[in-house]
């Protein structure tokens, strides 16, 4: 900072000029191509839409004819002009500038792109707010024209945009490497339970599980009673997250409730596995507990001659009955499985000592894996926020009157 510092009190030490948008580049509006020509086959060029504006990528192409003007070249600044108004740069080559996405172009010498790509979010957000009344905020190149801008010296944007640059990096550089954590587990799961698999019998899951837990629908109210605000705790789809029962989102009911509701209670050993919203969510249960099964739930109890628990939870988490999982879903908004399909996954089952091998090998593995989502997301978070509190202040003027 100190560097900043000595630069404006060097260069602009009475403040720095605004300066219209419009006045340092080109507000630069997309075109209302027809949707009729509109494929995901890959003919043609990508069309940036404002959803696409946040992935930097779109998977729609038009296969039209087209004038050259709205090409987007990768690089390009870009702002969605609907909803959150979202600034990004685009990150896929070659494609066409969609209606109500706009491309900031033609900046003059006074002012540097990058810079005004990270000073422009903070201009966006003024408007946003700025706007009452509307359930889908729009907003008009004129009002994205007339907002001020700082214009300081070139080499104070060039040292801020440098700065910002190098936390953007390392940013990058820490979501690189949680996602390769991430599908180094991927792999060594599948190919694992993939070998596994090489030795072992067909079954289907109706023969490999004694029970399954299904409360489908089931409500207090249906049993007599109501919530409570202590007691049983009742668990849902909600609550499965990241291979475990989470501690949020509390619904309890009483003892009189719970043994009308659980004639069946969760044992060490049992499966969740959710059956929509979403579908396919996995936790084991390790110990002893009091709760009762609620909403797209199942819980599965392995057959002790036949599977072991860890091994099914693994099989349904990243093993080929996975895929068979999603396969046998219904459901055109929301996708979910019924148990009438859930029970004729089949399995493909090793010896009880091989699947417990593996078992204990894919535990060590999602422990490694589940250690670096919670440390490498918690330091990309304290990055994000030092980011942002940089970026605040390096980006904050005072004006020259």
């Amino acid at each position: 900072m100190s560097r900043i510092d000595d630069l404006i009190e060097e260069l602009c030490p009475d403040g720095v000029e605004f300066k219209p948008l419009g006045d340092v580049c080109t507000v630069f509006n997309g075109y209302a191509f027809k949707a009729a020509l509109f494929n995901s086959d890959h003919i043609g060029l990508p069309v940036v839409r404002i959803r696409d504006v946040n992935t930097g990528f779109s998977d729609t192409f038009y296969s039209g004819e087209f004038d050259e003007r709205w090409i987007v070249e990768q690089g390009d600044i870009l702002i969605g002009m609907d909803g959150d108004f979202r600034v990004n740069r685009w990150k896929y080559g070659r494609a066409l500038l969609n209606q109500r996405v706009c491309r900031l172009q033609s900046f003059s010498a006074e002012i540097m792109p990058d810079f005004v790509y990270y000073q422009i979010q903070e201009v966006l957000d003024r408007i946003h707010a700025s706007i009452t009344g509307s359930t889908v905020k729009h907003l008009s190149s004129r009002e994205l024209e007339c907002s001020r801008v700082p214009v300081p010296p070139i080499e104070v944007q060039r040292e801020i945009v440098r700065i910002l640059d190098h936390f953007t990096e390392l940013e990058a550089e820490l979501e690189a490497e949680l996602e390769a954590r991430r599908s180094q587990y991927a792999h060594y799961s599948t190919a694992m339970l993939s070998m596994a698999e090489h030795a072992a019998s067909g079954i289907t899951l109706a023969d490999a599980v004694s029970l399954i837990i299904d409360h489908r629908g089931k409500t207090p109210r249906k049993l007599g009673g109501d919530w409570s605000k202590n007691g049983h705790r009742v668990i849902s789809a909600l609550n499965i997250k990241a291979g475990s029962v989470d501690d949020n989102d509390h619904h309890y009911i009483d003892d009189t409730i719970f043994a009308k509701w659980m004639r069946e209670r969760l044992l060490p050993g049992d499966v969740l596995l959710t059956s929509e919203a979403p579908l396919g969510a996995l936790a084991f249960i390790d110990r002893e507990v009091d709760w009762a099964l609620g909403q797209r739930l199942f819980a599965l109890r392995p057959r002790p001659d036949v599977l072991e628990g860890r091994y099914l939870y693994h099989l349904l988490r990243m093993g080929p009955p996975r895929l068979e999982l999603m396969a046998r879903a219904t459901g055109s908004t929301v996708a979910g499985i019924r148990q009438a399909e859930l029970v004729k996954i089949k399995l493909s089952l090793p010896s009880l000592p091989e699947q417990r091998r593996v078992a204990r090998t894919l535990d060590l593995l999602e422990a490694l894996t589940h250690g670096l989502d919670v440390g490498l997301p918690a330091e990309l978070a304290a990055r994000r926020r030092q980011y942002e509190y940089y970026r605040d202040k390096l980006l904050t003027f005072e004006e020259k009157r």
